[in-house]
């Protein structure tokens, strides 16, 4: 997806993509993080939504249950006083079974952009959260959580299986470090990476913001099932064979040889 501030619209759309997935057979359905509204940080916070309650997991959930499809997008999230960038996991019953929220903040400084300053408006989560299905036990993480390997060793050692990291990854770091960062998560967990990046320009064109686009599905091996173009909405679809996942983990048992723990 390519969002813009409009939630109404950006919510019609994720629905239409959401829709063509299903049509396609997908079990799993990924929208990217702030898919509900991508402008300026004050802008993303004022559009967060009790998760659930809000429009955006509800829609979410009315398509699961529709499709009878497991659905993920990432939501600006409103708890009481704070905001917190979420991921919700919903079944294909439409109830919601497990919430995320960003552990990571992106808090840095590009050269020619103003700083990112999440913190100054969302509020960190400190859960590593999965959640089983009969596909494979799903682990949960956002964007920049992706620069942080003890977060996916963490969900590694509680089972995960896939692990999605719906995104707003920057075009200026995107386009050195995305592939090489979904492929080092995937290979050195032996695990899916099924990544849903936003693309295109974002916030006020002085800015310089951009998306780097380019969503992909790895496998447990580092090879990359499936890639999206770094501008283009649509779906794209891949296969996900556990059972080469169990023979890549069997014959090259690195995750029996760790011997630091969650540290290594």
């Amino acid at each position: 997806m390519s969002s813009g501030e409009d939630v109404g619209a950006n919510l019609e759309a994720g629905e239409t993509l959401l829709r063509e997935a299903a049509a396609g057979d997908a079990d799993l359905a990924v929208l990217p993080e702030y898919f509900t509204c991508l402008v300026s940080s004050a802008a993303r916070a004022q559009a967060a939504e009790p998760v659930p309650g809000g429009a955006a997991c509800d829609m979410l959930a009315v398509v699961a249950r529709e499709s009878s499809m497991w659905v993920i997008g990432g939501v600006s999230e409103l708890d009481a006083d704070h905001r917190f960038d979420t991921t919700p996991l919903f079944d294909r019953s439409g109830d919601m079974v497990a919430r995320y929220r960003k552990i990571h903040l992106y808090d840095v400084d590009l050269p020619g952009q103003p700083p990112f300053r999440e913190s100054a408006t969302f509020a960190a989560g400190t859960q590593l959260v999965s959640h089983e299905t009969e596909l494979a036990r799903i682990g949960l993480t956002i964007c920049y959580d992706l620069r942080f390997p003890e977060l996916y060793r963490g969900l590694m050692a509680l089972g995960a299986e896939a692990i999605v990291v719906p995104s707003q990854f920057q075009y200026q770091t995107g386009k050195d470090h995305w592939e090489v960062l979904l492929r080092a998560r995937a290979i050195e967990n032996q695990c899916f990476i099924i990544a849903a990046d936003q693309w295109g320009t974002f916030g006020r064109p002085e800015q310089g913001r951009r998306s780097y686009g380019n969503s992909m599905v790895v496998d447990p091996w580092g090879r990359v099932l499936v890639r999206a173009p770094d501008e283009e909405t649509g779906v794209w679809f891949a296969d996900l064979d556990m059972t080469e996942l169990r023979r890549i983990r069997q014959s090259l048992p690195a995750l029996q040889h760790r011997v630091l723990g969650l540290s290594c």
